[in-house]
């Protein structure tokens, strides 16, 4: 790995033909994640991202996830299918029914919004099966750059 300087503390390193600040006290706000999290906010309608930097999706479900461990844009990508896919396919924070159902579609229109996809509950139900959760975040990776072939779900 080769090291360059940041021109704020003189700490980054490449990776993977990319270039972030590795220390914690830097943070310097990047240009496509600063787009990333617009995109998120666009996306889910009323969301927010606190003081704690989390991004807020949905309040009264409890949806959300730490934007403090996303370097670029693709672990924000992420992070949306594996913490969110749950709440758009199972998600009941409500007592009623038919709130659980215009939850569950604010959850799928929002991911839906942001990854620029077409995805139906049923295939959400088979994402968060196989992606949910972080449970295997390498082929939560592998499943992003292959375009979303459920193919990579269902491999080893």
């Amino acid at each position: 790995m080769e090291r360059i300087e940041c021109e704020k503390c003189h700490h980054s390193e490449f990776d993977n033909d990319k270039i972030r600040c590795k220390s914690k006290k830097c943070q310097p706000d990047y240009e496509d994640m600063r787009e990333a999290k617009e995109a998120l906010l666009l996306s889910f309608p009323g969301s927010f991202i606190n003081e704690r930097n989390e991004f807020i999706a949905h309040v009264k479900s409890n949806q959300y996830f730490l934007l403090d461990d996303c370097e670029y844009p693709e672990d924000i990508d992420c992070k949306v299918l594996e913490w969110f896919s749950r709440a758009a396919c199972k998600g009941q924070p409500y007592s009623q029914e038919w709130r659980n159902i215009k939850c569950r579609k604010f959850m799928l229109d929002g991911i839906n919004n942001y990854m620029d996809t077409g995805f139906t509950e049923d295939e959400m139900m088979e994402i968060y099966t196989y992606l949910g959760n972080a449970c295997n975040h390498k082929k939560t990776v592998r499943f992003i750059e292959s375009g979303y072939d459920f193919d990579e779900l269902w491999k080893n």
